[in-house]
This record gives structure tokens, sequence and C-alpha cells, in this order.
């Protein structure tokens, strides 16, 4: 065991009121939108085909031309209520969203620094409008922090001089008072994402990443900081050099999952983030970007394989640069919507079904005990995201239990099935509507011997 000032902390999984809240909403929005999403992939006529929250380092844009962008930051389709009654749609119960991206750019008027909304016309507290607007549909909010900012001139990458040392504790200072204004501003946030905290410079600083997430949280009691944030002594991130981890879940999955089998990752929380189109969480305007544009049950297969493995997944959009949401992905989200309004049981408060083993078709849920991390297994949600070519399902029952319903969750209308032995049922799965069917199981303690047995007698009944 290595001895660490600025390692992990307790390692019980947390159970207070906002960390249950956080670990039964399952599914969340992310939204990505600054001055990225004016050029939206191009500069001076030239289109780079590379995520657009990035043009300002990949174009080569200086400094100073990327601040006058503000200057056409009009908000002249933004609608925060809007915005906020799309992701409730959606089925989302929480939204993370950006308040400093890597460019610098702050989207609310913040009394450190001169690049904000404070610069652009309208001179609006754009962060305090999505805030209000989204508490108000009843969503919880967390607020994305960069570490990383191109535009600070105390920025460093790596600390090589001890010129380099000084300005990185200047700018440490900095990052310091705009995360606490952050705090003092908007009281009511439940949470705080980190982002660009790899490079060398922020992992050489341990102390301040442990230090921080102690000042949020003496700011906001139970507030939720991700462990991207964190850095040991000796610079490991997200798990520290013991291997435990680091904030309050993981957040190391980005545009990938667990493998579905993978039962391990269930021991903690994490959250996975995911964009839409595969390439960018800015708003990109461009063929390139559109590329590989995810359809909707593409969404639900990412957020029910998800679920299963107890995960939150965290979905991104990326709004234009005037503020309006993109069509595209707006009805994307009434699509997903739609789904999670007649199956949304099988996502919110649920998580893995314990005994259920990955079944090939598709993933199992089960609703969460109230207040705990497990689960119960009286029900159990069989989402079916690949219907066997022989249109016949198979479902391998835990040892003892034994089927005793299934049903629609959608209709709620019985579904029949053939008990094969009393470990295997089978059913006729209909032909897929173009998402994800969900059945709910009910389960129970077999019965004595009796009744069905295994009819192979070299097999043992277990």
């Amino acid at each position: 065991m290595i001895e660490l000032l600025y390692g992990a902390g307790p390692q019980e999984r947390r159970q207070d009121p906002a960390m249950r809240a956080f670990r039964a909403d399952r599914f969340g929005q992310f939204v990505h939108w600054g001055l990225y999403a004016l050029p939206a992939g191009t500069w001076q006529g030239r289109t780079i085909d590379f995520a657009a929250e990035f043009l300002m380092h990949s174009a080569g844009v200086s400094c100073e031309d990327w601040a006058a962008l503000a200057a056409d930051f009009t908000l002249d389709g933004f609608d925060p209520a809007l915005w906020a009654r799309t992701a409730k749609r959606m089925g989302a119960r929480y939204v993370t969203v950006t308040t400093k991206h890597h460019d610098g750019f702050s989207l609310w008027p913040s009394a450190f620094s001169d690049f904000t909304v404070a610069a652009t016309p309208s001179g609006r507290d754009v962060l305090g409008e999505i805030v209000s607007a989204y508490r108000a549909e009843g969503l919880a909010v967390h607020l994305y922090y960069s570490v990383l900012d191109w535009h600070h001139p105390d920025w460093r990458y790596a600390l090589d001089t001890d010129d380099d040392r000084t300005a990185f504790d200047r700018y440490l200072a900095f990052a310091t008072n705009q995360l606490v204004e952050l705090a003092e501003r908007y009281p009511d946030v439940r949470g705080f994402w980190f982002d660009g905290t790899w490079d060398e410079s922020v992992k050489a600083h341990g102390r301040w990443t442990h230090e921080i997430e102690r000042i949020l949280k003496a700011r906001i009691p139970g507030a939720i900081v991700n462990s991207r944030l964190r850095a040991d002594d000796l610079g490991a991130r997200h798990f520290d050099s013991n291997g435990a981890l680091m904030g309050d879940y993981e957040s190391g999955y980005e545009r990938r999952l667990p493998a579905p089998w993978d039962r391990s990752v269930t021991a903690r929380d994490w959250e996975a983030c995911a964009t839409i189109t595969q390439a960018t969480w800015g708003f990109h305007h461009s063929a390139w970007a559109d590329r590989g544009r995810k359809t909707p049950a593409q969404i639900v297969e990412q957020l029910v394989q998800t679920v299963s493995l107890g995960g939150n997944l965290l979905l991104n959009f990326g709004p234009r640069g005037d503020g309006s949401l993109v069509p595209s992905e707006a009805e994307l989200a009434d699509r997903v919507g739609a789904w999670m309004e007649a199956n949304g049981a099988a996502v919110h408060h649920s998580g893995p079904a314990e005994g259920w083993d990955y079944p090939g078709w598709g993933f199992y849920t089960a609703p969460m005990d109230p207040g705990a991390a497990d689960t119960g297994s009286g029900l159990v949600h069989a989402i079916v995201t690949r219907i066997p070519v022989s249109g016949i399902l198979t479902i391998d029952v835990p040892p003892g239990l034994e089927v005793h319903k299934i049903r629609s969750l959608a209709d709620g209308t019985s579904v029949p099935f053939t008990a094969l032995d009393a470990r295997t049922v089978q059913l006729d799965s209909p032909a897929s509507a173009g998402m994800p069917l969900v059945y709910a199981i009910e389960a129970g303690p077999a019965e004595e011997p009796g009744g069905l047995r295994e009819p192979n007698p070299d097999v043992a009944l277990v």
C-alpha cells in the first residue's frame, strides 16, 4: 500500500439523498455550447475535420481573433426553457452544461475574467438562465468546468521551469476563484463535472485537485464530483496509485461503454458520456460531422446497456451558434422520449438485475432497492435490442427462481411463454417496430421438486 496525502477518500458508496438521486436518474443531458458553435467547425473558409469545440486550437486561431467572436454571440435563437422541456421530454433527469470550455470563454459574468458573456452584445447571464430553466422543469443541474484554458496567459501544459511553476500557481488561483464563484452564484446545482485535467501541469498538482473538491463540497453540501478532477500525489488520475476511485463516480467512459458482460463495473458508481454524432461535442456544420449520426434506437441501446451495468448515460447536445437546438437532435430527443414514456421504468430507478446473466439478445435491468445500490429480484426488465433470426427468445432463469408471468412493459398485455425446463423459458418475440422491446418478467422462488425437471439425466439439475 502506497502512502498518499491526496489519494482516494472513503470507498463506501455514498448513500446521501443527492447521490441516491443521481444514481436513480440514470439518464442525463450533456450540453456543449460556447463561442465554438458560431464558426461551427469552419475558420476563414476552411472546414476542419475535427471536433468543433477544438477549432481554436486545431485551426491555430489567435486568442485575439477568437475573442472577437463574442461580438456575434447574440443569443437570437436561445431559449433555455425549450432546451429544458426537450430534455425532460426525452426522459433525462439531469443536465450537465459547459460553463467554460478549453477556449476559456465563461458563460457567466465572472468577476475574475474579461472573457465572458458580459463582453457579448446582450451581457446576459446565460448560465444562470440555463440553471433556472432546468430547475423549473424539475431537472438537477451539474456544471462542467474545463481546467485547461487556452485563453489564460498563465495556463501551462507542463511545468519545465520556475517561471512555469509560478505562472501555473497564478492560474490555479484563478481557477479556484472561478469555481468558488460558481458554487456561490449557483448554490442549487447538484454537482461539478471536470475536464481538461490530463496535462502534466495538473497531474503535478494532486493537492489542488484534492483541495478544490473539498472546497466545493464545503460550499454546496452533498455536491457530487466526477473522477476526472482528481490526481493523486504521484499523478495517477481517476483511480489513485492504490487503485481506489477518486471522486464520487468514475467518468472515464467517453463515447464507449464497458463490455455488456463486464459485471465488475457494478461495484462502483459510474457515468458514460456519449455524442449523437461520433466526432464532435460542439455544433459542427458539415457533412463530415454528420457521418455516423446515431439513431434513436442506438441511443436507447446504449442507455439500457449502461443501466444494466449500474451506470448513468450522459447524452450530448450541441446547440447552434444562435442558441437554437439542432432540429435533428430535437427530433431524436422526441423519439427517445416516446420510448421512455412507455418504457422508462426499465431505466429510471433501475440497475443491474442480480443473477441474470447477459443474454446476448439484449439486457436485463431491475428496480433498485430504495436507498441502496443493489436491486431486488422479484421484477426484471428484459430489453430486447437484437431479435433472434428464429423469432424465438430464450430466457435463462437464475438458479432458485422461476418465471411466473411475462408482460409487455409498454402496454401491460400478458405475453405467453413456454417453460422448457427448470431454468429455461421461451417466448415468441414479435417483429421489431424499430425500437427495443421491453418485457416485464415476474419471477419468484422455484417450487420444490415435483414440477419440471431437466430432461437429460446426464446433466445435473442445479
